[in-house]
């Protein structure tokens, strides 16, 4: 099996050693991606619906360096610092897992930064040929 990782500026820089994602054979392995802007490194401050939505996007910027889609995610592991905020991260990824969208599994846990609220990992799968 091959495994290739995938490195984008266009989502914050590993600061540690891991990698953004790990491409291996069909999978796609996105390491937990918390709301940074990866223009200025810093956390975006907000509540839990724009911090959601730029862990999103980060995300989709993962996905998209590796040829994929948010369409290709099979599974996604949320961690909320605030089981509270469950119902409004909820409404805003919903905007971005419409159709079909992915196994999921929310957790509130201790993050890694005091103003993080989420954080949110992600599996895909490449279409089949």
């Amino acid at each position: 099996m091959n495994k290739q990782v995938i490195r984008t500026d266009k989502a914050p820089l590993p600061v540690a050693p891991y990698s953004q994602a790990v491409k291996a054979g069909d999978f796609l392995f996105v390491s937990g991606q918390v709301p940074i802007d990866p223009k200025t490194g810093k956390v975006v401050i907000g509540d839990i619906a724009i911090q959601t939505k730029q862990t999103l996007e980060n995300i989709k910027a993962i996905l998209s360096a590796a040829g994929l889609s948010l369409k290709d995610v099979v599974k996604v592991t949320v961690f909320l610092k605030d089981v509270k905020d469950f119902k409004k991260m909820n409404e805003t990824y919903g905007t971005y897992f419409m159709d079909e969208p992915p196994a999921r599994t929310t957790v509130q846990a201790q993050l890694a930064i005091e103003e993080l609220l989420i954080e949110i990992d992600a599996v895909a799968c490449s279409p089949q040929s």
